[in-house]
């Protein structure tokens, strides 16, 4: 588990000069200081505000989706391109093993470090990226292979060549996909679910979401925006909070089958754990599948999707 903080967030700063003073401290005071250490990591991290939480999901540290293609699954191999315009490096997709299993993978990617965050577009798919998705969902399709997300973005890049080339169409198009397949399909939410760029993944049979993780139709800056105007900055976490984004929240509504714990703190912290405890739920929802004819599937998947959004009324007295 990694102990020092490389690009911390505001309200870590405390904990980071702790760790920076236990680089250079003798023996003789690395106890107490680690002590200290955990003390604080506990008062910081026991009490995160929702938006917080949010800060944590896009932690510049926090392990992308290549990184977690690499530790739970092996044989990888990827495929490039949507057969219609070009490769999209914000997307990585192709198939690969889970132990016995075979799989299609289909992951977005923030890519670490500027030159890698650059070249993927900080996770923003462009049109040709969602079509290359939608080529290994039919490849899972015709293959009868299980289906996997990994969903980790901001959000669809929103720029003007992304709209020419028809961005809302090819997430439509996934969407509709995603909701025909009779296959099993699983999503997973690593870090920033955001908007129709991370729905474009997740109309799954299963979601599966990191602990800091959210998933959410708008980030909070883009719903202060819209809400708040020119105070915006001002009311961006009262936002994180009314959007009910957290993992606990979605679990609690019914959206999110499945929340995977990270170590104090964050997966910044330490993943290993995490991945470990990820692989296994997937063997396990895999295996469950294998069980289930696709009438079964479909049916599921539906009434999963039809539930969403439907709320008790309880009338005082």
């Amino acid at each position: 588990m990694s102990s020092i903080l490389k690009n911390p967030l505001p309200f870590e700063n405390e904990i980071f000069k702790l760790t920076q003073e236990l680089i250079t401290c003798s023996d003789k005071e690395a106890a107490r200081l680690q002590k200290k250490l955990e003390e604080l990591k506990k008062k910081v991290y026991l009490n995160l505000t929702p938006y917080q939480r949010v800060q944590i999901a896009r932690h510049l540290d926090r392990p992308t989706a290549q990184t977690l293609i690499q530790e739970v699954f092996h044989d990888f191999i990827e495929l490039h391109g949507d057969r219609r315009y070009g490769d999209d490096s914000a997307i990585i997709a192709g198939l690969a093993k889970l132990d016995l299993y075979r799989v299609a993978l289909v992951a977005e990617d923030k890519g670490q470090g500027l030159k890698q965050r650059s070249k993927r577009n900080f996770g923003m798919p462009h049109p040709e990226g969602y079509r290359k998705a939608l080529r290994i969902f039919k490849l899972a399709e015709k293959f009868r292979l299980p289906l996997i997300t990994i969903i980790d973005t901001p959000g669809a890049f929103p720029g003007d060549q992304a709209e020419e080339r028809g961005q809302a169409q090819a997430i439509a198009e996934n969407l509709l996909e995603l909701a025909h397949l009779t296959i099993p399909t699983i999503s997973i939410v690593l870090g920033e679910g955001g908007s129709g760029g991370a729905l474009a993944l997740g109309l799954t049979d299963k979601i599966i979401m990191f602990e800091n993780a959210y998933y959410s139709v708008i980030s909070p800056e883009g719903c202060a925006s819209i809400l708040f105007g020119e105070d915006a900055v001002k009311h961006v976490a009262t936002c994180a909070e009314m959007l009910k984004l957290s993992a606990a929240d979605l679990k609690k509504m019914g959206i999110v089958d499945a929340i995977i714990p990270e170590p104090l703190g964050g997966l910044h912290w330490g993943h290993e754990e995490s991945f470990k405890i990820l692989k296994d739920h997937l063997l396990k929802q895999i295996s469950e599948f294998s069980g289930k004819s696709v009438e079964d599937i479909l049916s599921a998947r539906k009434r999963k999707y039809y539930e969403i959004g439907i709320f008790e009324i309880i009338k005082n007295g």
